[in-house]
């Protein structure tokens, strides 16, 4: 499922293993990294190979299918013991995506089944993972840009696309199939420092399916904003709690308050599997801190004076009273709270 618009895969399975476009190389070179078991799949996530809460859920499903053919050829007779050790080392990459525990989590599920073939069932489920995610971004672009009814410019901060999912892209899917249906004047992407997910990622994948695109510096949103340029901003989101506040890449919660004191809308995009009803409100959700050196410099050449050092947290939450709308593959909910995610999470809205 492509289209003109959608060319970009970043996670692939290939020949019984996992091939993932190098993101940290972009938009210099496209370089592949290729993968071969749960140790190798760990590193890459955690050290931004992929990134993007979907595809850390799909990459991770990948892993343990890899960890599973090992203990399962190694150990027969006690190969899920033994994979639980390596399902942990992938659950500990990354802490604040929820995507990444979901898909843990549906594949040690089906690694408990009592079949013939365990190894061929968490293929086809691992493959599921990620079709259904493309699938669900189609519908999620679908349900978004029937919200947007002039066309006009919209800002988005960090990359919420092709890169960042199983394909297509969450809030860069409803702004493909809005660009699609004439909806869309210009995209503003937010730099999105300190890994400059916006300038690397967003800028690259949206020009190379020919959607217009200008990067800006975060500090410059809110003077956006007050020309008129932009009635929406869309993100996406790591992890969503049960109440509706969103945790999603740093930045993100400063974008909605400027857009809320603008009248903006505001929209979050996200699939069903990043939201988290275990966990009552975003300030219980984990807030991964990277190193300071992200911070401090840029490809290895320190830009900051000597000595000084840098806070460098990766997300931030954003509260659900800001959020205009939160749109899933299952419907679409106007000012998200406790009660209508619940309903939504049920299979009502």
């Amino acid at each position: 499922m492509m289209s003109q618009h959608d060319t970009i895969r970043a996670v692939q399975w290939k020949d019984n293993h996992l091939v993932l476009l190098d993101q940290r190389k972009l938009p210099q070179a496209e370089l592949y990294v290729e993968l071969y078991g749960a140790d190798d799949t760990a590193e890459a996530i955690r050290n931004m190979v992929v990134r993007g809460a979907p595809a850390i859920g799909i990459t991770a499903a990948y892993g343990l299918l890899m960890a599973a053919r090992k203990c399962y050829k190694q150990y027969p007779n006690d190969w899920r013991s033994r994979l639980i050790a390596e399902k942990n080392v992938l659950a500990e990459s990354r802490p604040t995506a929820i995507n990444l525990h979901w898909a843990l989590e549906r594949m040690m599920r089906a690694a408990h089944e009592e079949v013939a073939d365990p190894i061929a069932l968490l293929s086809a489920l691992a493959d599921r993972i990620h079709k259904e995610d493309i699938e669900a971004n189609y519908e999620m672009g679908k349900l978004g840009s029937a919200l947007i009814k002039v066309p006009h410019g919209i800002i988005t901060h960090c990359n919420t696309g092709s890169l960042a999912t199983g394909g297509y892209g969450t809030a860069l899917g409803v702004i493909r199939s809005a660009f699609t249906q004439g909806k869309v004047t210009q995209v503003y992407a937010d730099e999105t420092r300190p890994w400059w997910q916006g300038s690397r990622l967003t800028a690259w994948e949206l020009q190379r399916d020919k959607i217009p695109v200008q990067l800006l510096c975060e500090g410059a949103a809110a003077h956006l904003m007050q020309s008129g340029k932009v009635s929406w901003a869309i993100v996406g989101s790591d992890r969503i709690a049960a109440n509706g506040d969103v945790a999603n890449k740093i930045g993100t919660y400063s974008l909605a308050v400027n857009a809320r004191y603008h009248g903006v809308k505001f929209m979050v995009v996200a699939p069903t599997s990043t939201i988290d009803m275990k966990t009552a409100t975003g300030a219980a959700i984990p807030i991964e801190e990277r190193a300071q050196d992200e911070v401090l410099s840029v490809n290895n050449h320190r830009i900051a004076a000597p000595n000084v050092q840098a806070w460098n947290p990766a997300f931030d939450v954003t509260p659900a009273k800001l959020v205009d709308v939160l749109v899933t593959e299952k419907g679409v909910i106007l000012r998200p709270d406790a009660e209508k995610l619940a309903a939504l999470m049920q299979g009502v809205i």
